[in-house]
């Protein structure tokens, strides 16, 4: 598998952390309520936090050959 493949399987993988982040914030937001809720918010949170890092790290890595 060639380096760019990679690259292109890796910003899926931050593409499906951010949509997860954004489908569990309005859950956690809208739709439960007390203790449940904030778990919810906070793993959506760290899911908005590592799809972020992973998005940045593509487009700051560069173009490949």
């Amino acid at each position: 598998m060639s380096i760019s493949m990679l690259k292109m399987y890796i910003s899926f993988a931050g593409m499906i952390f951010l949509f997860l982040a954004m489908g569990l914030i309005y859950l956690g937001r809208h739709k439960l309520k007390g203790w449940i809720a904030r778990i919810v918010s906070l793993l959506a949170y760290i899911c908005l936090i590592l799809g972020g890092f992973i998005i940045l790290y593509i487009v700051f890595s560069g173009p490949t050959r």
